[in-house]
This record gives structure tokens, C-alpha cells and sequence, in this order.
């Protein structure tokens, strides 16, 4: 790609932004030498690449690469056999540090999370966490080794303190002792690496010991006494061999580091890629870009482009298409109205997009894949090269010319400008005419109305406008292709305030044929701009109908599903009443029974009176639910007329019954309904036909037994498969009750074969219960072992 078009449609202010996202110098260095690239699966790679990172920085958040840094030369120190330095260690060991945090970030949260294009560089990191370790313990800082780097060390510091305090106590001595009043000051200092203290000129020659250094006025010397010489060398001694040993320990740390060259070099390569990758990333996150899609067509479909070097929140997105129906697209506007911006955006996506940049844009943007981008925008006048504005344009154009091929995309603004407006537009048909005919992607800008026509008459060339509110005299930026523009310079400044006497004298300099042109065009916006607001206006109202089908669809379902959880909930209530029921009549109709063994009658009305007051209770119950039924007044009981043996009907229990007794003060008496007897207000009950009303039969025999028919059928057979023993024995029990009831004369009892348990404990059951005569197992073709047959008495 050539380099001029680089600074002209301002690629190197989108690198300059790529370069702040990157944390390290070298990757900060990559992102500075990208350029656009013409293959197109490099290209898809690379988006890949960024949209991974993308992805990666929703999910996980961003991260930093910051102490990546160049290692080329401590390698290549390494490799020979050199020692490195305790500032260059500490680079490597930061380094593995960041390498550690950087594949924590790259693990995947989950085992069936799939592969991504970056995983390669992920898995390619070692973080070398023994040799990092080793070390940030030896190395505190670039000035300081830890005394755990070696016991030698340790040893030697601990000697040094030693001697150190030894040579404290001792000249701390002589300062506060007897040698006070020779000092200066009553101070400790140093001078060539050896303690010293200042003594006054004068008493020079009463201190013994080594002078190392004189003040500046000559009246203090600074003597090293006798007594602390040998500690002092000493001193000396030690700090040499510290010296030795930390060489020592930065040669083993070393020697440690080169037999991991391959890894480090491999580590510093790998994060410098992803610090770039992710740099693109963080990019297209700030500029809210998305991957567009490419193709070999040198098609292009950008919808909803905004240039990434304006003001997201201020910048009107555009729609611009070139390549499908037509390969040159003329636009045209008034000055200021966004079309040289037009230009720029499209030849900038071109340039990011095969850099492996996402675009600010909307989903599922097209770009083509161009050899080449040719733009000839703004003015270069050149004073020192005799060039006009016209030359300048024109040089640029026969360069273009000369270069551009098929695979090529040309940008021109304000094509044939700057000389005569005839001659200029002559021009400008005949250099669009010429890359139309060779099949080249071009977009052009201009006023000359002669290139709206031509647009306009010859096949796969397009008209496009950039809108201009007149009312408002200011753009709305927005592209509008297949319609040409105006110029609007007569509205323009009539507005201005112009007088209309000069409007009119200059509309008349104005050939019929261009003033019929311009009215068409003006109708044509005038027809536009209606057909919009009616488009929006449907568009609100089919929006306006998708909401108010929503809200119905939400409202049904909530609708089925309030009445799906209140039949659920009715049913359940159902199953327990008649659960209920049934166990209560179950233990009526045994004890029943059991009265002619000798049961007490008194128990028995006790037992009675119990199921009544469960009756009522349940009844009062169901009764709070029933909606207050309206009774009229002629249909009302009079108490004083009621008589027992009366029909009734209690309308909140929707019952019939007769009256058992009558009425006391407050009106409440007992009817009878059914089995039954119920308490009721008179103020809650209507008289009806007796023939309405039918009761259970009951008989009695002789001997003084009471015995009712059983109202439901019982199935022959029970199944006790699966259930345990004491699972098994209660159903077994209850269902016994109810054949036995229900008259059977046997019943077959599937228990299965299994381990026997359950077997032996329904053969057990069986001879404990009285009404059960005898029972033997299943034979051939009755379920054999498995089945147990019981006869009743």
C-alpha cells in the first residue's frame, strides 16, 4: 500500500491510537509497523485474532503486559556463557512473573468452552515459575542481593555486622569519653569507606591513628584511631569477599537461566503478540467496532459507519455501498455537508480492515480486498514546485491513473475543481468515464451539475447526495444514495438574507435546461423527504402493533399459567378431601362392623359424633369459598311456617336435606342431608319439593347388624411391586378391608419373587387377618411364586 494514502485518509493517527492500547515496548513496536495486507486469508486470521481478544476482554476483563520487554541481548549473553547482571535478572524474572498471570488469564473456565485462535499463543507460554522464583529470592532489588541468596553471604554479612558493631562501640567510646574535648563534633563518619572521627587541628597530634581527609578551612582533621585499624581492615576485607560471593550468585542464577534460552526467547515472542492482539482488542472496545466481513469482489457494504477520529457520540453514521450495482459512485451537497468525510471513511475502513483493525460499524459490514487505495483529498498547492491547486489536483490524478488497475479503490474530492467549471467537468466525465470502463471501484465528490447527469444516463454509475436542511441551513450528514443533490447556493442565501431581487436576476443567467434539472431534483428531495416521514411514521406503527401483541401474548400466558396453578392447586385439594373421606368412611364402615363383636353403642355414637363434627368442620370450610348467594325475599324461609320433615336447600353448601329440628331464636336449626346433619340459618335456605331429595338406602337385618353395600368397585388384583414391607402391608390392609366389603369372594396378590421378604411378609399378614379364610400361592398360569390367591370367609 502506498504510503501517501496513509497520511491522506489519516491511517497513522488510527496506528498512533493502536500504540497507546499496547503495555510493553515490543508490542507497543509491532502495533507501530502495521500496515494493510492483500491476502485475504492473513486477513481473516487476523480479525479472528482481534475478535477473540475482543471476546475475551467481555468476558474476563482486560489485562496487562507491561513487563514484557526485549531479551534479545541477555539471550544472546546467555548463550555465550555471560553473567548477567542482578537488573537484567530481575527483567527475566519479571517477565516469567507476568508470563504466569498472563496463561491464568488464558485458561479456560469451563472444559467445553471451545478453542479460539489464541489459544496457540496461551499454551506456547512457560512460565519458568522454579527459575522466577529462584530469582526474586536472591535479588531484592538492581542495588541489593537478599542475605538468603547463599549461607556464604549470610555468613559474611553477619561477620560484617559484627566487625561494624565492634568498630561503633569502640570509637562511640572515644567520642563520649576521653577524647571528647579533641573533636569537633561528637560524630562517627566515614571517608574512604573507613570510620573516622573529626578531630581538631590542634589536638592533632593527641589522637594516634591514620588521617584520611582535612576540612576546607584546615581546622578539622578527620583521624582514623589506632584502635579500630585492624577491625577496619577487617571491614574492608569483608566487603570484598561480599563482592566475590554476590558475583558468585549472579553466575549460578545465570548459568541457571541459559538452560531455559529457548523457553524465554519462545515466552517474549508469544507476549508480544498477544499484547498486540489484545491492543487491537481494546481498540475495537473503545471504538465499539465490529469484524466485518470480507470478499474478493472488491465489494463494499458498510452500514452504519462512523469514522473512528470523531466524536462517537456527535458523529452521524452512514450506509455506503459500491461494487454490486454499480462501480462509481458520484455524490454531491453543499459544502460542509459530510462528503469529503464519506470519502475518508470508506478509504479508512479499507485501510483497517486489511490491517486486521475492526471498524466502527454495524454488524455484518462488507469490505472488498483492494491492492490498492488511491485518494486525492485536500490541497497541495505547492508554492516552492510553481503548482497551482488545479496542477497539484491534476499531478495526483495522473499518478492515480497510471497505477490504479481493477484491484484498485480511487477517491477523488471535488473532482476537476479549480480551473473553468466547463472545462473542469469535461475533465472530470472523461477521468470517471475512462476507470469505469476498466472496471475500477471509484467515488468521487463534486458540484458540477454535468455529473449528476452523467451519473444519471450511464449504466453502473450512481448518483448520491449528502442532506442539507435548508430550514436550518445546517447538514445532517447523512448519505442518501441514488438521489443527487443540490447545491442549494439560492436557498443558502436567501436565507442569509440576500435580497430576492439579485435571487431572481441570477436564477435568469441560468439556462432553462439547468433550472428545469434543478427543479427535478428539488422535487425529487421534496418527494423523498415525504416518503420518509410516511416510512417512519409505519414503522412506529408496526412497532407500536409488535408491542401491543407482546403484551397480549405475555398477558395469555400469564393467563395459562394462573389458571393452569389453580386447576393444580384444585386438584390437590380435591385428592385430599376425598382422601380424607375415603379414610374416614374406610374406619366408619370397620367399626360398623365390628359392633356385633360386642362394641359398646355409646363408643360407637361417640365415634359417630366425631365424624359429624369432621363433616361440619370440612363443610364450613368449602362453605367460606362459595360466593354469598342473593336470595329474594319472596323466596325466603319463614321461620314460624317451617315444620320438621320440610325440604330444604342450604344455598351457600348448594345441599338438600330435611329438617330436623326447627329453628331456635336466632334462626339457626339442623338438617339432615344424607348421612349427614348439618346446622344452618334459616336466612340461608329455601324450601323445595320433597320428590327433589333422595336418600341412601339402609338396611338391617334381624340379628341387630348393620351392613352397607360398598359404592365403589375394587379391583380383583393388587400390585405391591417395588413397594417395601411396611409399604405393602398398609395397602395391603386397606385394600383387604375393601374387598372383603365389596363381597369378592378372592383376591390375587402380586408380590413378586425376589428375595422372598415381601413373600413371607404378606403370607404372615394373611394369617393374622381374620376375614381372610385361607390363601396359597399362584400355580401354572396364575403368576406361580410370584402371586399369593386369598379366599374371604
Amino acid at each position: 500500500m502506498n504510503s501517501k494514502v496513509l497520511s491522506t485518509l489519516e491511517y497513522n493517527k488510527i496506528i498512533d491510537k493502536l500504540v497507546e492500547k499496547a503495555d510493553s515496548a515490543p508490542g507497543k513496536a509491532l502495533a507501530k509497523e502495521l500496515v494493510p495486507m492483500n491476502d485475504i486469508e492473513k486477513i481473516r486470521e487476523a480479525q479472528t485474532e482481534t475478535a477473540d481478544a475482543l471476546t475475551r476482554l467481555f468476558k474476563k476483563g482486560s489485562t496487562s503486559f507491561g513487563n514484557t520487554c526485549d531479551l534479545g541481548f541477555s539471550i544472546k549473553s546467555l548463550e555465550i556463557g555471560s553473567s548477567l547482571s542482578a537488573s537484567e535478572l530481575l527483567k527475566i524474572a519479571g517477565m516469567l512473573d507476568n508470563v504466569s498471570r498472563i496463561k491464568s488469564y488464558g485458561k479456560k473456565d469451563r472444559d467445553d468452552q471451545p478453542d479460539d485462535s489464541l489459544d496457540v499463543y496461551f499454551d506456547a507460554l512457560s512460565p519458568l515459575t522454579q527459575l522466577a522464583g529462584e530469582i526474586n529470592r536472591c535479588i531484592i532489588s538492581e542495588e541489593e542481593i537478599a542475605d538468603e541468596a547463599s549461607p556464604t553471604l549470610k555468613n559474611i554479612r553477619r561477620q560484617m555486622q559484627i566487625t561494624n558493631d565492634k568498630i561503633h562501640s569502640q570509637l562511640n567510646s572515644m567520642v563520649t569519653g576521653s577524647l571528647r574535648t579533641y573533636l569537633q563534633d561528637a560524630v562517627i563518619t566515614m571517608r574512604d569507606d573507613r570510620y573516622c572521627i573529626p578531630v581538631k587541628a590542634e589536638y592533632k597530634s593527641q589522637v594516634s591513628g591514620m588521617v584520611h581527609d582535612q576540612s576546607s578551612t584546615g581546622s578539622t582533621f578527620f583521624i582514623e584511631p589506632a584502635a579500630v585499624v585492624e577491625l577496619n581492615n577487617k571491614l574492608k576485607s569483608l566487603s570484598l569477599e561480599e563482592k566475590k560471593e554476590i558475583e558468585v550468585i549472579l553466575q549460578n542464577l545465570s548459568f541457571s537461566a541459559s538452560e531455559h534460552t529457548a523457553e524465554l526467547d519462545t515466552d517474549q515472542q508469544n507476549m508480544t503478540i498477544l499484547d498486540f492482539i489484545f491492543a487491537k482488542g481494546k481498540l475495537a472496545l473503545d471504538m465499539n467496532a465490529t469484524m466485518p466481513l470480507f470478499n474478493r469482489h472488491h465489494r463494499i457494504d458498510i452500514r452504519k459507519g462512523r469514522h473512528p477520529l470523531l466524536d462517537k457520540k456527535k458523529v452521524v453514521p452512514i450506509d455506503v455501498s459500491l461494487g454490486k450495482d454499480f462501480d462509481l459512485l458520484v455524490i454531491t451537497g453543499p459544502n460542509t455537508g459530510g462528503k469529503t468525510v464519506t470519502l475518508k471513511t470508506v478509504g479508512l475502513f479499507s485501510l483497517m480492515g486489511q490491517a486486521g483493525l475492526h471498524i466502527p460499524a454495524a454488524d455484518r459490514s462488507e469490505l472488498g480486498i483492494f491492492k490498492e487505495v488511491f485518494a486525492d483529498i485536500g490541497d497541495e498547492q505547492s508554492i516552492e514546485q510553481s503548482l497551482s491547486t488545479f496542477s497539484s489536483h491534476m499531478k495526483s490524478i495522473v499518478h492515480i491513473l497510471d497505477k490504479a488497475d481493477e484491484h484498485s479503490l480511487c477517491l477523488f474530492d471535488e473532482l476537476g475543481a479549480g480551473t473553468d467549471p466547463t472545462e473542469g467537468a469535461a475533465l472530470a466525465i472523461a477521468i470517471l468515464n475512462h476507470l469505469h470502463d476498466k472496471h475500477i471501484r471509484s467515488m468521487a465528490t463534486t458540484h458540477y451539475s454535468e455529473l449528476k447527469i452523467y451519473a444519471l444516463s450511464t449504466e453502473g454509475v450512481e448518483n448520491a447526495c449528502c442532506e442539507f436542511n435548508v430550514e436550518t441551513l445546517q447538514p445532517t450528514y447523512r448519505l442518501l444514495i441514488g438521489i443527487p443533490g443540490k447545491s442549494n447556493a439560492f436557498a443558502i442565501s436567501s436565507k442569509l438574507g440576500l435580497s430576492d431581487e439579485i435571487i431572481k436576476a441570477a436564477k435568469e443567467q441560468i439556462d432553462k435546461e439547468d433550472e428545469s434539472f434543478e427543479d427535478v431534483i428539488s422535487d425529487l428531495e421534496q418527494s423523498r423527504i415525504k416518503l420518509e416521514a410516511e416510512k417512519k411514521e409505519i414503522a412506529e406503527y408496526k412497532e407500536r402493533i409488535k408491542t401491543l401483541q407482546d403484551q397480549l401474548k405475555a398477558k395469555n400466558e400469564k393467563i395459562d399459567r394462573a389458571k393452569d396453578d389453580i386447576l393444580r392447586r384444585a386438584n390437590e385439594d380435591a385428592r385430599e378431601i376425598l382422601q380424607e373421606a375415603k379414610d374416614v368412611a374406610d374406619k366408619t364402615i370397620r367399626d360398623f362392623n365390628k359392633l356385633s363383636a360386642g362394641m359398646d353403642i355409646k363408643d360407637l355414637e361417640k365415634k359417630r359424633q366425631n365424624i359429624r363434627e369432621k363433616i361440619d368442620d370440612k363443610n364450613s370450610r368449602l362453605s367460606l369459598k362459595e360466593k354469598p348467594v342473593k336470595v329474594s325475599t319472596g323466596d325466603r324461609v319463614d321461620p314460624k311456617k317451617l315444620k320438621k320433615g320440610d325440604a330444604v336447600k342450604i344455598l351457600s353448601m348448594n345441599s338438600k336435606g330435611i329438617v330436623n329440628t326447627l329453628p331456635d331464636s336466632k334462626g339457626n336449626l339442623f338438617v339432615q342431608c344424607g348421612i349427614m346433619r348439618i346446622q344452618a340459618n334459616v336466612s340461608d335456605m329455601i324450601l323445595i319439593d320433597e320428590d327433589m331429595i333422595t336418600a341412601p338406602k339402609v338396611t338391617s337385618s334381624g340379628s341387630g347388624k348393620i351392613k352397607m353395600s360398598k359404592s365403589m368397585s375394587v379391583s380383583p388384583e393388587i400390585n405391591l411391586l417395588g413397594k417395601t414391607v411396611d409399604e405393602a402391608l398398609s395397602l395391603l390392609d386397606k385394600y383387604l378391608d375393601d374387598a372383603y366389603l365389596a363381597h369378592l369372594p378372592s383376591v390375587r396378590i402380586v408380590h413378586g419373587k425376589g428375595t422372598g421378604a415381601l413373600r413371607s411378609a404378606v403370607q404372615s399378614h394373611l394369617k393374622r387377618t381374620k376375614i381372610v379364610k385361607e390363601f396359597r400361592l399362584g400355580e401354572f398360569g396364575e403368576g406361580d411364586a410370584g402371586v399369593t390367591i386369598a379366599t374371604f370367609k
